[in-house]
């Protein structure tokens, strides 16, 4: 069977990339698609050091760093890979990689991510965010993402299965593109996190400071709480704007390595998870270490924290509404296990991914195989 696998873009190696991975293991003669491919000569491992089949955005100007900036050529972009000479195509998406242009006999397993946040759930936030609600540009902008909607969904139309993250994300699948999709959730490397009884004084949240991250509400909870401490690392758009508004009892670190991460991760009493994500591999991460979580209480987070056991979840994104679970937390934090909280991570573990895709898979190129998709 000639195997092809197609990719968004390459360019660190980050949650797309380790379900990428997995599936490069699953699947090591498969040839590699991507819109560009940018990954240092040092990071390219877990792709097998494989040759990547890029599109004509490799060679835009500025494509390396303002990539993104194309969004509206991507469709066209995707849909020039000729993938006629394969039997199997599996994308790994978050945005246009699904809509590879297939024939007939040709079996299409897409992982969905998510479905374009920017042109779907968060299409009114990003806009009033971005200042773009009015004006010419904002006209422009709104134009390019209803024809990326339009694109989008009949894009989902070419994928013959769907396979979510979440049962969030594929109700999500569901609503938007009416299509049912399988329950995989994506590999996460519980052995490299080690569980950490000696918790100290303080919390810990880590992610890129963009708006629907919410790094922005969590630090405004602890400026009205002076006796919490609050570690917070990550970088992005909106670092400077935070920091700016932040309590003195607040410590930003910036961008740091995996390491540094996992250390914080071992020693903090709580991970504060405040957005609302399609799954969340920082949480899981969080709780490899042992580590319990303050989460917001919608999305993938109610599939990977078990409330009162490994984690409290709150009911609104507000600050009033996080600093009520703090203190729920302040009062209870003794009832924790550290042990009850790895072993809650460990159903992530890559091993179980690899299992699940590949049976999901093997039974599909099966019936491919026999005729009946």
């Amino acid at each position: 069977m000639n195997i092809a696998l197609v990719h968004e873009w390459l360019v660190n190696y980050a949650g797309s990339e380790r379900v990428l991975e997995q599936i490069i293991q699953l699947y090591p003669s498969a040839d590699l698609f991507s819109l560009i491919d940018f990954l240092p000569e040092g990071e390219r491992t877990f792709i097998m050091n494989k040759t990547v089949h890029t599109s004509f955005i490799q060679g835009l100007p500025f494509a390396r760093n303002k990539y993104r900036s194309y969004l509206p050529l991507m469709p066209v972009a995707v849909e020039q890979f000729d993938l006629s000479e394969y039997d199997v195509i599996i994308s790994s998406c978050h945005a246009v990689a699904k809509g590879i242009l297939t024939k007939s006999g040709q079996l299409h397993i897409c992982y969905c991510h998510t479905p374009i946040r920017y042109a779907w759930d968060l299409y009114h936030q990003y806009l009033k965010e971005s200042g773009l609600n009015a004006g010419l540009m904002g006209f422009f902008v709104k134009l390019a993402l209803h024809y990326i909607r339009m694109w989008d969904y009949i894009a989902a139309n070419r994928v013959d299965y769907f396979v979510a993250n979440s049962h969030f994300t594929a109700e999500r699948i569901r609503r938007i593109y009416g299509k049912d999709a399988a329950v995989i959730y994506p590999p996460v490397d519980i052995d490299a996190f080690t569980v950490s009884t000696e918790k100290e004084d303080f919390y810990f949240t880590a992610s890129r400071m963009v708006p629907y991250k919410k790094i922005d509400l969590i630090v405004a909870a602890f400026s009205k709480m002076p006796g919490r401490k609050l570690i917070v690392a990550g970088d992005g758009p909106d670092f400077r704007k935070i920091r700016s508004k932040a309590a003195q009892n607040i410590e930003f670190l910036g961008h740091q390595s995996g390491n540094i991460l996992k250390e914080y991760m071992q020693r903090a009493k709580a991970f504060v998870f405040a957005a609302e994500e399609d799954f969340g591999i920082l949480p899981v991460e969080a709780q490899a270490c042992g580590t319990p979580i303050i989460a917001y209480g919608r999305g993938g987070a109610l599939e990977t924290v078990v409330e009162n056991e490994t984690g409290i979840f709150f009911g609104e994104q507000s600050v009033e509404s996080l600093i009520d679970a703090i203190n729920t937390f302040e009062k209870n934090q003794d009832a924790f296990s550290t042990t009850v909280i790895r072993k809650n991570a460990e159903r992530f573990r890559k091993e179980r991914f690899k299992e699940e895709f590949k049976l999901f898979a093997e039974e599909k190129i099966m019936g491919y195989r026999s005729g009946v998709k």
